[in-house]
């Protein structure tokens, strides 16, 4: 990237944070600006940009900024707090979840021309791990709900982990035509990429979590080297998965469960380090998003693209999560909240980056673009959606709210994102 694109893009970073606090309550979001912004400056635009998400230092970015997503993601998890409100996230996770995959594999193989099962599944998969920061107001509204706000973010937290294994095991079989009757392809797969990443995430992760708690226990730990360790800890975690050849992505998200369970106390301080840090490699993931794929994926929308990314983020989102909050006491109202607000953002991207490049798939190209153009969807109607829906809801929850709504049930809130 030559200089002039660096001093414009820092000079627009300072323009955003200046009306950022402003920005909170009108309909346009970071990612909305960052991607537009990204659009404008790249090949697609101005050509003031010139980068590619294959380049080193945006592979470099793009890969820390997911590795601290999943992070820092899992250790604003309270297992021991989460078991007490579990119910809908059970249901949005353990019957959502796998239902979306589902419809999104069916859906593809029906709409897109020239898709194998595998390929088809792969890119439910990808699609399917929500990112809630795209619409921020829809977690941090106060006035919504408290049940409702954390069980969304609940889910946004954990469905890009749970959805890692079962990525890496379908990009193994669209990659290598591998048939089902093949156990022992799968048993050494998942010992190696999930197995090892799990191990090294739970060994380094509690171990440093225990040492961390010793340490500053004993007053021998400056604050903000106490935060700089925490996250050192989710970097070793991905370095010593991927050195052992497992998946670093899934020892950097177990490590944060991980250590969370181990340094449950010491988790607070390092929320506003990492969303800080994570925040801004965030929005320039998204900037470079905007520059280097979803520019020129504009000129190369189809028909059936722009159909099945309007139906992942419809239909194949909605469905499966009203069937998995059946006889859950929600009225439909909240159910439509809860199927509406399930923006695909952070995590699809990078996963499609890293994925369907680096396996050079004979559809590689088709798939990311579906991924690319439902990603820039979402981006824009979600965050365009979310301030005035959640005051929306918010508004029509004050008006019916009684004791035995079961949307009105008290929980013990975890840090959002």
């Amino acid at each position: 990237m030559e200089l002039v694109g660096v001093a414009v893009l820092a000079g627009f970073v300072l323009a955003f944070a200046l009306v950022s606090r402003r920005l909170e309550t009108t309909p346009v979001t970071g990612p909305m600006l960052f991607v537009g912004v990204g659009i404008l400056l790249g090949s697609s635009g101005v050509d003031l940009l010139e980068v590619g998400m294959d380049q080193g230092t945006v592979r470099v970015l793009a890969e820390a900024t997911l590795v601290l997503l999943l992070f820092t993601d899992a250790i604003r998890i309270d297992l021991r707090r989460l078991r007490d409100q579990i119910d809908l996230p059970a249901r949005l996770l353990g019957i959502g979840l796998p239902l979306t995959v589902i419809a999104g594999t069916l859906l593809a193989v029906v709409i897109l021309p020239g898709l194998g099962i595998w390929e088809a599944a792969l890119v439910a998969a990808i699609l399917s791990p929500t990112d809630a920061a795209l619409g921020q107001a829809v977690v941090s509204n106060q006035k919504v709900p408290a049940r409702i706000r954390q069980a969304l973010n609940v889910e946004s937290g954990l469905n890009d982990g749970i959805m890692l294994p079962v990525i890496t095991l379908l990009l193994a079989a669209t990659a290598a035509g591998v048939d089902l009757e093949t156990p022992q392809f799968w048993a050494r797969f998942a010992a190696r990429q999930i197995g090892f990443g799990a191990l090294v995430g739970i060994a380094l992760g509690y171990g440093g979590g225990w040492l961390i708690v010793r340490f500053s226990n004993r007053g021998w730990m400056d604050g903000a080297f106490r935060q700089l360790a925490t996250l050192a800890v989710g970097v070793a975690a991905f370095a010593a998965a991927e050195s052992l050849g497992g998946n670093g992505f899934v020892a950097a998200f177990v490590a944060g469960l991980a250590f969370g369970a181990a340094a449950r106390e010491h988790c607070d301080g390092v929320y506003d380090f990492a969303e800080d840090e994570g925040q801004l490699l965030a929005l320039l993931t998204f900037l470079f998003f905007g520059a280097a794929l979803a520019g020129p994926a504009l000129s190369q929308l189809t028909w059936q693209i722009a159909l099945y990314a309007l139906a992942s983020l419809t239909i194949v989102r909605m469905v499966p999560v009203a069937l998995s909050l059946v006889r859950s006491g929600l009225h439909p109202v909240t159910v439509a909240y809860f199927g509406w607000f399930g923006p695909r953002g952070l995590a699809s991207i990078v996963f499609g980056l890293f994925i369907l490049e680096e396996a050079d798939l004979p559809m590689g190209d088709d798939l990311f673009l579906v991924v690319t153009w439902t990603v820039l969807a979402s981006v824009f109607l979600h965050g365009a959606t979310s301030v005035a829906l959640s005051e929306r809801y918010a508004s029509w929850f004050s008006r019916r709210v009684v004791e035995a709504m079961p949307e009105a049930d008290e929980v013990e809130e975890m840090p959002t994102r």
